[in-house]
């Protein structure tokens, strides 16, 4: 009778403790508080899995629990006992037709979803959409307005009600870029330009991070998004045009080495910046000395032209134009 009652009590502890540890758990679910129509769709799309998945979880871990109570070792228990019982028709049907129409679901829901959820795939707005370059750095985010001809770190600023296309690419090792309440994550690697579009509903601040361990300081590794009105937005923007710090090919070779960084503003930016940092990386086109981003030497568009020859040569070969006549070749010793 003791040991009875210390179970139950060490039973009732864990579940007290569990529900301590879930309570504080609010405020870091921002998936289940979406604030722009991609991060609404996701939100829905785990929902309708977890009803699913949980027509078949939960009634499997209820009958468990209630087999293993109605039929335990105890003096006058009356269960049923059929030791040599080996089929049923109707629970054969019930434990295979269940389970298949639930994962038919869960297809046509994941395949649905999948293709409204291409991140590339520009959001419909009668607004026309902001073009925003994002350059995961060691440990930084750089942000560059090719549009409005600005750049900030660490901070993003996006008017209401408008669709942002995000243009990712990384200058260090891989990253991924999310920011939870407006959509899912999307990975910034270096020599690629990734295309994610988002788009925030109401005005207010919202968490981005990078999503992907990438060293000492992964966890600085987090930047602020504030939506305000369309004209906040513009007014932000004039702003930053008159702060005295620019973004020169320099001081993105400073900003570009490892270590942390606060907000910073800048009131221009180099051309094609941030097409060069994907290029110096790509293969096969060869940059030529001196005009990698954050080489003092570049500032012209002429010095900035990747050589037309050099990128035919490095050219991955098309086997297809081969035409060999394997039936000349004598193979035999």
């Amino acid at each position: 009778m003791k040991k009875r009652k210390l179970v139950q009590a060490g039973m009732l502890f864990t579940m007290v403790a569990i529900i301590t540890l879930l309570s504080g758990c609010g405020h870091q679910a921002m998936v289940l508080d979406p604030k722009g129509p991609v991060g609404a769709q996701q939100r829905d799309l785990i929902v309708i899995a977890t009803i699913l998945c949980a027509i078949i979880l939960v009634p499997v871990l209820a009958l468990t629990a209630w087999i293993v109570w109605r039929y335990r070792d105890k003096k006058g228990n009356k269960a049923s006992y059929k030791p040599n019982w080996s089929h049923s028709t109707s629970l054969e049907v019930v434990w295979w037709a269940v389970p298949i129409i639930i994962i038919v679901a869960l297809a046509v829901v994941t395949v649905k979803y999948t293709y409204a959820l291409n991140p590339s795939k520009p959001l419909k707005s009668d607004k026309e959409a902001i073009t925003i370059q994002v350059t995961s750095l060691d440990w930084k985010w750089l942000f560059t307005y090719p549009e409005q001809g600005i750049a900030t770190v660490n901070y993003l600023q996006i008017p209401e009600d408008t669709p942002i296309k995000f243009e990712l690419t990384s200058d260090a090792p891989m990253n991924s870029f999310w920011i939870p309440q407006l959509g899912g994550q999307i990975y910034t690697m270096s020599g690629m330009k990734m295309t994610l579009y988002l788009q925030a509903d109401e005005i207010g601040h919202y968490f981005g991070t990078g999503a992907n361990f990438s060293g000492e300081h992964f966890a600085d590794m987090t930047f602020d998004v504030n939506t305000t009105s369309r004209a906040d937005f513009d007014t932000f923007v004039a702003k930053t045009k008159n702060v005295p710090t620019k973004l020169t090919d320099e001081t993105y070779k400073e900003l570009s080495m490892p270590g942390k960084s606060g907000v910073r503003y800048f009131s221009s930016i180099p051309d094609d910046l941030f097409d060069r940092t994907v290029m110096k990386y790509m293969h096969g086109a060869t940059v030529t000395n001196g005009i990698e981003p954050g080489h003092k030497s570049m500032g012209s568009k002429e010095e900035g032209t990747i050589k037309a020859d050099t990128i035919e040569k490095n050219k991955p070969m098309d086997h297809s134009k081969m035409d060999m006549d394997h039936s000349q070749m004598n193979m035999s010793k």
